[in-house]
């Protein structure tokens, strides 16, 4: 018995009745999925705006200072409010304890390394390279007994960092001591000011004058 050969017209059609058959369901089904997602979104952002202000007063309860501190397993981030000053680089310059550097705002010291910072100060004051490498040993000196091994608070201005990667701050010890100020007051320190991180400029101004009329540290 030979095969039933259907007409190509009759398979046309049904074919296309299968295909219509199968995009309406698809048009019926695919709105209620997409439904039911929004209601389940909705109900979601519904159930955090509650909990955020459960989670504020917990968090208040929990602390008090309101000082927030992030441990995270990727990118941690640092507190500056506490943190460890594991060594001094010079008179203006420390390291932290998570091995960034911190260049102290407004202020500037005598160089102790070799640089070109230490030459071009030695060209433009005229002293030469031994004695400003021995005040800037005497201005390292002031600073390393300061802060090292100390906890700190690190207060920023405009600019976080400089050119150099390094954190541009002003630091304070957890008595109330102004480090940036302490090492000007106490003469260990010139100006250097450089705009737009000038929130205590006219402080230290003040504070160099003080030191060279008592002629304080460097400038006896």
């Amino acid at each position: 018995m030979s095969p039933l050969i259907r007409h190509p017209a009759v398979s046309d059609r049904r074919v296309s009745r299968s295909l219509r058959e199968q995009f309406c369901l698809v048009v019926r089904t695919v709105p209620k999925r997409k439904g039911r997602v929004r209601v389940r979104l909705i109900i979601a952002i519904l159930v955090l705006l509650l909990l955020i202000p459960f989670l504020a007063f917990l968090y208040k309860q929990s602390h008090p200072s309101g000082v927030i501190s992030l441990n995270l397993p990727f990118g941690k981030a640092e507190a500056y409010n506490d943190i460890l000053v594991t060594r001094a680089v010079d008179g203006d310059t420390l390291v932290l304890g998570n091995n960034e550097r911190v260049r102290l705002i407004g202020i500037d010291t005598p160089e102790i390394h070799e640089s070109e910072k230490l030459q071009r100060d030695s060209r433009r004051s005229g002293q030469d390279i031994r004695t400003i490498k021995a005040m800037g040993q005497r201005s390292y000196a002031f600073t390393r007994n300061l802060v090292e091994g100390k906890r700190v608070r690190l207060e920023f201005d405009v600019e976080r960092r400089d050119r150099y990667s390094r954190l541009l701050a002003y630091v304070y010890l957890p008595d109330g001591i102004f480090v940036n100020a302490e090492i000007v007051r106490q003469g260990y320190a010139s100006l250097m000011t450089y705009p737009p991180n000038v929130k205590y400029a006219d402080l230290f101004l003040n504070l160099y004058r003080e030191a060279r009329e008592n002629r304080r540290g460097l400038w006896q």
